[in-house]
């Protein structure tokens, strides 16, 4: 099993040498700042490219964001699936939130270590943000519902990528409960139709249009 930043290469062969750089600093960065501050445990720290970066990239495979599209990563703790997913599309805008400054202070570290000038990382609740985004990414911070009523109202309605605009969601295990809980028009992506390895087996994108 690679545990490398080889594993995002095989799925994603058309990055450039500059991006390839970039997820390979990853490990390095996160192994640092992990030490000092936990934001992930030991073992997952061993799979750092397995369930961190490459599931956050879960959401490249099923949207490929056209240049200038904004994106919301609500909860995001380290920075996942927003840091990946800015190295991946350099031409779009990221605004990376948690309620929580030491994970904030983490995530500009890694940005500007990386030099990533589509970042922005701010410690706010979901609730209080101003502004309207093309799309709202998520590693699975609550159930959809409470989480549909955090960010309604921040979707803008022009869509001009091949989803429509609204959540994306990436969430594992059964969701009928969940999805009926919402009660609205939803698209599930089934992560092991792009990804081989184990762990992503009951693994999946969760699509919420919502413009």
């Amino acid at each position: 099993m690679t545990n490398n930043h080889t594993l995002i290469e095989k799925y994603f062969p058309q990055l450039t040498e500059k991006q390839k750089q970039q997820f390979a600093q990853l490990g390095e960065l996160y192994a640092h700042w992990n030490a000092q501050i936990n934001l992930i445990s030991r073992t997952d720290m061993d799979n750092l490219y397995e369930k961190h970066i490459l599931h956050s990239l879960g959401i490249a495979k099923v949207v490929n964001f056209k240049d200038f599209t904004e994106i919301l990563d609500v909860g995001t703790g380290g920075g996942f699936p927003g840091i990946p997913l800015a190295i991946m599309f350099p031409h779009c805008q990221f605004h990376l939130v948690d309620s929580i400054g030491k994970k904030i202070k983490v995530v500009n570290e890694v940005a500007n270590a990386l030099g990533l000038e589509n970042v922005k990382a701010e410690q706010i609740r979901a609730e209080q943000i101003d502004g309207e985004y093309d799309f709202i990414v998520s590693r699975a911070v609550t159930r959809l519902l409470p989480f549909y009523g955090w960010v309604k109202g921040k979707v803008n309605i022009n869509n001009y990528n091949k989803l429509k605009n609204g959540i994306l969601y990436l969430k594992g295990g059964d969701m009928k409960e969940e999805l009926k809980e919402l009660g609205k028009k939803t698209r599930t992506f089934e992560l092991s139709d792009y990804f081989e390895e184990e762990f992503f087996e009951t693994k999946m994108v969760v699509h919420v249009p919502m413009s």
